[in-house]
């Protein structure tokens, strides 16, 4: 809570067992798509109890606890949605993956709310292949949201945001009422093998190049409705004036929004005062990549509810725009949480 207004975070992923990524390991392996073992006999191939499961969930809700989060968009662990696997393979491991964020969900329905993995496939003519899992999650398991990663083969082969492509999932999301929740994913880049961790340079760039094809191009006028979250504040900020024609001179308001994920306080900053206050949602990833401990508080750094609530810069009133009146203007389904 901030000031008694509860806290709503639009990104946060599932929490499991490390073990339950084990039926990943065997239909990579074995080169055959096998059933989710989510509600099956012992939980069939992974050999992950229920039980662990939702150990895995407590630490997930005592986590956010301690950093003050009433309730959280959680969705797939982008660094393990693997969109460049065989595409046979695809369709199994996102349904694996969905039905154990809507098991999270349903272990604490009044803490977390679900966003789904698609089976992307960056060479298919469109994303037609991805609606019927985008309808079992949301009509079926009650899903707030939809990933899309903007390049998940990670070889930047996938079309980019403002194209064709894209059209049946920016329709169907409409249609439905869901927000897309835009995060980059692998990257396969070879240049890239020197950094550590180095799919957080995939999710910047992707993340960054989604945002300028999306204020380019014509999506908002052909879908209206349409609303998309960029994730880690965009992932790099803009370094031209507003009125500048590098610029989409656009009213995307009411469309193209940002969360919050920036672990410096300075960039964090500097995203918000570029991106206004009304654009801005908060998320946090909490428990994700914030785990380094700021020394100058001995908090780690997903802990934003104090830093943002300590920004001078903003009003209280921004404040709780962002911590609770966007969030829930732009994902409905947090409607759904009566606390």
């Amino acid at each position: 809570m901030y000031h008694d207004v509860p806290v709503l975070d639009v990104h946060g992923h599932v929490s499991v067992p490390m073990s339950a990524n084990s039926f990943l390991v065997l239909m990579l392996g074995s080169n055959t798509p096998m059933d989710s073992p989510i509600g099956q006999p012992a939980a069939g191939p992974a050999r992950v109890t229920v039980a662990e499961f939702r150990a895995a969930a407590e630490s997930h809700v005592a986590y956010l606890d301690e950093r003050k989060i009433d309730v959280q968009v959680i969705g797939p662990r982008p660094f393990l949605t693997l969109g460049w696997m065989e595409p046979h393979l695809l369709p199994a491991w996102t349904r694996y993956v969905n039905d154990m964020i809507h098991q999270q969900c349903t272990f604490f329905p009044k803490r977390f709310l679900g966003a789904c993995q698609l089976p992307q496939v960056s060479d298919a003519d469109d994303l037609s292949h991805c609606i019927a899992e985008l309808n079992r999650c949301v009509t079926g398991y009650g899903f707030v949201a939809a990933y899309a990663s903007p390049d998940p083969a990670g070889r930047r082969s996938t079309p980019g945001m403002h194209e064709p492509y894209w059209y049946p999932l920016y329709k169907r999301c409409q249609e439905l009422g869901v927000p897309i929740i835009v995060h980059g994913t692998n990257s396969l880049d070879p240049r890239y093998r020197v950094v550590p961790h180095n799919y957080q340079l995939g999710f910047l760039t992707e993340q960054y190049l989604a945002g300028q094809f999306l204020s380019h191009g014509g999506v908002f006028e052909r879908f209206p409705e349409l609303k998309v979250i960029i994730c880690h504040c965009g992932g790099a900020l803009d370094r031209f004036i507003p009125t500048d024609h590098h610029l989409a001179q656009k009213d995307l308001s009411n469309n193209l929004f940002y969360d919050t994920c920036g672990y410096d306080m300075i960039f964090l900053e500097a995203a918000i005062k570029q991106r206004g206050v009304g654009r801005m949602l908060f998320g946090t990833e909490a428990p994700g990549s914030g785990r380094a401990v700021r020394p100058e508080t001995g908090r780690t750094c997903d802990d934003l509810v104090p830093v943002i609530g300590g920004f001078t810069f903003l009003t209280e009133q921004d404040k709780k725009k962002i911590f609770h009146e966007n969030p829930a203007r732009v994902v409905p389904g947090f409607a759904k949480v009566d606390r």
